[in-house]
């Protein structure tokens, strides 16, 4: 292979080149974008030439290690503990699977460590998984500093635009953007999750305003993570992600090795409205068969009796949600002994026997009798501090000698890096979903580790490397849960929205983005969640919640269209609704029945956002039988202008110019050249704020 040689990988409409740099000492992306784009010189090609930086600072390199990259930001810092940092490495071979799968070996014998460079095609989607694999080949232990999953070179024009998902608890992914011309660009979590305040989600395009070429990537991961961007000198953008140890660094042992998260690197000529639509059908991919089972609609109790959980209570709840059209009622905390409030309780995961006199299971037919699927709340990572568990395994808690503990949500939390604890968590699940016709199962996580040690006398914390053992024991029990339990719906939740990733995603059938369940707050948390994710995973529901950030009061149906947009749950008080919101509640959840295929398996659009006065979502049903809007006003409620003014449009997109497509409600015919230029007409007034409109082709 000389350095004129190249790899290339295709998706279904994308190529990816890589070719060797450096005189083999690194690999360079060459092109990447629609098919095609291979053939011609690179847009990566850079002079060889350089002032005040070495080449390999300068160059598009897909995976460098600090050494042969002193300055610019490198992927990889090794070294021998109490060494000098640094890896010298050269080309050790390549094997490829045609156009799918590519590994490329670099070695460095001084350090005795082998760098692998992992690339797989995801079948169906326009995604390109990237990873690491780093092997200690000498004698003695190497320490990894950072080892980064991959880097990203994206030849942009001038400077990029760069979006992200950001937020805080009850404000989850809020969609935001910088311009980076020069200098840097970081974000991270170290709450052991994906975290609140950002998301391991990236996409990067031109700085001009449009739908130009955009390149996204995502980590799968469910811990520490971090992801750099670099207006390098040479014009480009470099990406980096990947995961950090809780401990600053971890050592590999002679023989043994590290392979880092899964990078997802996607691109789309249709700036971050396509880009959406890759990530949603590689989300479609990784939720494989179960994208068969329709998502039911729920109704979950806690807003309407929190703590105070009790048969009779939760009966009569369940008796008004089946009327409604619910198809699972969901009892969240405080069904357990030593549950009434938030104080106790977590790790006794038994029924209260006094909240169910007449035994746990004669309450699940009471519920299962009125023709709903049961679910259950769960935190297996928590533990109260007076729970019977910690009384007997204190041991298995995050904790540092001679320091206090910290309590947050009036818990601690356990090692799940732990053998033991995975097993009685792993027990735990067993004995409820074996012992109980649980049909349902919501994994919840209220607090981030804190004093998270492990004693062991003489071991070295960088050997613990805790926060990959967490991860590792979190998806060991999801695994089970997918294997042993496979009728089970699982549905991950952490205080919200904070441990949405792709490894939860692949191992979950929908998550909770955020516990604000005002309409137009979830209204601007959903926009940013559909850009990185699918609308079948996105749980949502209606509630009687306030706004906190947008306290402008909204409809009803406002509410149930909104929720509509993903899958369904109602969450409010609903033996305080009157006998009209019943009715209406019940229209709008026979009407998601009919259109949710549509919803979770179609083609999305985003039509505008929140910020303009009417937002809509187009799903397109496979082969565009049948189109669903779902469209809100998101101004002003005060009745007509003086001045009546016409109806608000929304343009629609992707549509046959030559079709007529008729509204099943109205009988209105447009046709599709209609419908693309000048817009669906939503006539808004003081009591309709929003619709759910359906297109059928004729």
């Amino acid at each position: 292979m000389t350095a004129h040689d190249r790899w290339l990988l295709h998706t279904d409409t994308t190529s990816y080149a890589v070719t060797l740099g450096g005189d083999g000492h690194w690999a360079e992306l060459a092109a990447w974008g629609p098919h095609g784009a291979e053939d011609g010189p690179s847009p990566m090609d850079w002079s060889r030439r350089t002032h005040f930086i070495t080449h390999a600072d300068a160059a598009p390199a897909e995976y460098i290690p600090y050494g042969l990259r002193p300055f610019t930001g490198a992927d990889l810092i090794a070294s021998r503990p109490g060494g000098d940092r640094g890896s010298w490495w050269r080309f050790d071979g390549a094997t490829q699977d045609g156009d799918r799968a590519l590994s490329l070996d670099f070695a460095d014998d001084v350090l005795g460590l082998r760098t692998t460079l992992r690339y797989e095609t995801v079948p169906g989607t326009d995604v390109i998984l990237r990873w690491t694999e780093l092997t200690c080949t000498g004698d003695s232990e190497v320490r990894l500093e950072r080892f980064d999953s991959a880097a990203v070179n994206v030849p942009v024009q001038g400077g990029a635009r760069l979006t992200y998902l950001a937020g805080q608890w009850q404000q989850e992914f809020q969609l935001k953007e910088v311009v980076l011309e020069r200098g840097r660009f970081e974000m991270e979590s170290t709450q052991g999750s994906a975290g609140h305040a950002y998301q391991p989600w990236l996409a990067v395009q031109d700085s001009a305003e449009g739908a130009s070429p955009t390149y996204g990537i995502a980590l799968e991961w469910s811990g520490n993570w971090r992801i750099t961007a670099d207006a390098e000198p040479g014009g480009a953008v470099r990406v980096r992600a990947g995961r950090v140890p809780h401990e600053g660094a971890v050592r590999l042992a002679p023989g043994a090795t590290l392979v880092t998260p899964r990078l997802a690197c996607a691109f789309s000529s249709d700036g971050l409205d396509g880009l959406a639509r890759v990530w949603h059908r590689y989300e479609r991919h990784l939720t494989g068969e179960r994208m068969d089972r329709p998502r039911k609609v729920l109704y979950n109790s806690w807003e309407a009796t929190g703590f105070d959980v009790d048969a009779a209570g939760q009966l009569e709840l369940a008796k008004t949600a089946a009327e409604l059209g619910a198809e699972l009622f969901v009892v969240d905390d405080g069904w357990f002994t030593g549950r009434p409030d938030d104080t106790g309780g977590l790790g006794d995961w038994y029924p209260d026997p006094a909240e169910f006199p007449a035994g746990f299971d004669h309450f699940i037919e009471g519920v299962r009798a009125l023709g709903l699927d049961f679910g259950l709340w769960v935190e297996p990572e928590g533990i109260s501090p007076r729970s019977k568990l910690y009384a007997e395994h204190p041991e298995w808690v995050y904790r540092i000698d001679g320091r206090p503990a910290t309590l947050v949500r009036n818990q601690l939390l356990l090692d799940l890096g732990r053998d033991d604890v995975q097993d009685f968590v792993i027990g735990t699940l067993d004995r409820l979903l074996g012992d109980h016709a649980i049909s349902y199962l919501k994994w919840d996580m209220n607090r981030p580790p804190t004093e998270r040690g492990r004693p062991t006398a003489g071991e070295d914390p960088e050997r613990q490397d805790l926060d990959a053992a967490h991860i590792a024991g979190y998806l060991r029990v999801l695994d089970h849960l997918r294997a042993t339990h496979p009728h089970v719906t699982v549905e991950g939740c952490a205080g919200g929205g904070a441990r949405v990733e792709h490894a939860t995603l692949a191992r979950t059938d929908v998550v909770w983005p955020s516990d604000n369940t005002a309409p137009m707050d979830r209204l601007r948390i959903q926009y940013g969640y559909l850009h990185a994710h699918a609308p079948h995973t996105m749980s949502s529901w209606v509630t009687d919640a306030p706004g906190l950030f947008d306290p402008r009061p909204r409809s009803l149906a406002f509410r149930f269209v909104n929720s509509i947009a993903g899958v369904l749950g109602i969450g409010a008080d609903i033996r305080h609704w009157t006998p009209e919101q019943r009715t209406e509640a019940a229209e709008w959840i026979a009407r998601y029945k009919e259109v949710r295929d549509v919803v979770h398996h179609g083609e999305v659009h985003l039509l505008g956002s929140p910020a303009d006065p009417t937002y809509g979502i187009q799903y397109e049903e496979q082969g565009g039988a049948r189109l669903v809007v779902t469209a809100w006003n998101t101004g002003p409620l005060d009745g007509a202008p003086l001045v009546p003014g016409r109806a608000s449009r929304l343009r629609l997109r992707g549509l046959a110019p030559g079709a007529v497509y008729a509204d099943i409600d109205t009988g209105a015919r447009y046709s599709g050249a209609y419908l693309l230029h000048s817009g669906l007409p939503f006539a808004w007034r003081a009591g309709h704020d929003a619709e759910l409109t359906v297109l059928a082709r004729q």
